[in-house]
């Protein structure tokens, strides 16, 4: 077991390299699970959802080798598409796979997925687009059995929301079904056009990615290629938020500044200044954070829900008090009563948490409820007076490689305790 110790009120300075997103990395490498031949996805980052996309990927058959951020896949030994329950329930995004394996085999057999507890994130959106297509899917104790005769047949796909995850689904599934796919009301986020952007490069025909209407011509197969993995924008986020709640100032490296510019008014009206060039961010903190009036998470281009919990930390230590509306998760304030043990003033009632801004924060035991909520934790200690501790890392692990190393790199007072 591991817990993190750190010891906060101390000012932030210095550089942090942002790694590969992880919401790209995971379909890309469902979707190198189609691409014949060996792919090579560059700047991916060494997450524990990661290693369980490579864990699946490897008991379908295919070899695949990491070395640092890059990793090989090779589908040429593609031979079963099962997926064991212990497998599914390592995260959520492993529905991910349907599509790919359907598409790709003919066939597939997958339990319900796991992850995160934020609520029911219901896979309705995803089972309804893959039986437009053609895929026959029976619901039986838990595990969802498709089979495809032929090739799936591309038709218009309406989505009720634009979820992200039934999006990339129906991306995977339409490349090589025959004729055209049309998916309206899809998901614009930028990992959507991360995957958009691999698949043309495979060889598939997709255009209007970013946009709420997404057409896709099928073709008959994907051919495999080298790709790089686009910064991650909620840890980039996440690394705004250390130097704000702790009054410092930061270079972000690696960065697409496009990708987080809704969040500069909320920094912006919390009194950080925020300047970009190319792939570089500077943000610089003052002493004291101004209370943020309103912030309400929206599907892209809105405030992202995944940022979230980060403003909430920030808000704990402003002058002034915040009100958040949560439209995308039910569950998504678990972390409001941890950041409460550490002496943070919030009061939650249903969507809608008012969080009134406390002179410091104090140090105490804390527990990771989800994977943005540790980050908040994280943020949290930063600013706390003593020693915070805190556990149930493997949400953290979920999402974020080594953030107590690139804390401590520029100031931070905290390191990971082995027990």
């Amino acid at each position: 077991m591991s817990k993190i110790v750190m010891e906060g009120c101390r000012r932030l300075s210095g550089t942090v390299t942002i790694h590969g997103a992880k919401n790209s990395a995971l379909p890309l490498l469902s979707a190198a699970l189609m691409a014949d031949g060996v792919t090579e996805l560059q700047n991916c980052p060494g997450l524990s959802d990661v290693e369980a996309c490579v864990a699946i990927l490897r008991h379908l058959g295919c070899r695949v080798e990491r070395e640092g951020h890059r990793i090989l896949v090779d589908n040429s030994g593609l031979c079963t598409s099962d997926v064991p329950d212990e497998l599914m329930r390592e995260m959520r995004s492993s529905i991910v796979f349907l599509g790919a394996i359907a598409s790709k085999t003919g066939r597939a057999v997958l339990s319900f997925p796991g992850g995160c507890e934020l609520g029911p994130r219901p896979i309705d959106l995803h089972l309804s687009a893959l039986r437009q297509l053609g895929m026959v899917i029976e619901e039986e104790r838990g595990k969802l059995r498709c089979r495809v005769r032929g090739r799936l047949k591309g038709c218009q796909i309406p989505l009720a929301f634009p979820s992200v995850g039934a999006t990339e689904n129906i991306l995977l599934a339409a490349a090589t079904a025959e004729g055209t796919t049309t998916i309206l009301n899809a998901a614009r986020e930028p990992e959507i056009q991360d995957l958009c952007s691999f698949l043309n490069s495979c060889g598939a025909k997709i255009t209007g990615a970013g946009e709420g209407t997404i057409t896709v011509q099928g073709v008959e197969r994907l051919t495999a290629c080298c790709h790089r993995v686009i910064p991650d924008r909620i840890e980039t986020a996440t690394y705004m938020a250390a130097a704000a709640v702790t009054g410092g100032s930061l270079v972000l490296k690696g960065v697409e500044p496009s990708h987080v510019a809704t969040l500069f008014p909320v920094f912006e009206e919390m009194g950080c200044n925020v300047a970009v060039w190319q792939n570089e961010l500077l943000i610089t903190a003052p002493t004291r954070l101004r209370r943020v009036k309103s912030v309400r998470t929206m599907p892209y281009p809105g405030f992202p829900t995944d940022a979230q919990a980060l403003i909430m930390a920030m808000a704990c230590v402003a002058d002034g008090t915040s009100v958040f509306i949560e439209n995308i998760f039910e569950n998504r304030y678990k972390h409001a009563g941890e950041l409460m043990r550490l002496g943070a003033k919030i009061k939650v009632e249903g969507r809608v948490a008012v969080v009134e801004g406390v002179p410091v924060l104090s140090g105490a035991p804390v527990e990771c409820t989800d994977l943005r909520g540790g980050a908040a934790l994280v943020l949290a200690g930063l600013a706390a007076e003593g020693e915070t501790t805190i556990t149930a890392l493997h949400h953290l692990e979920r999402g974020y490689e080594s953030i107590e190393d690139s804390l401590a790199a520029v100031g931070a007072q905290i390191r990971r305790v082995e027990e």
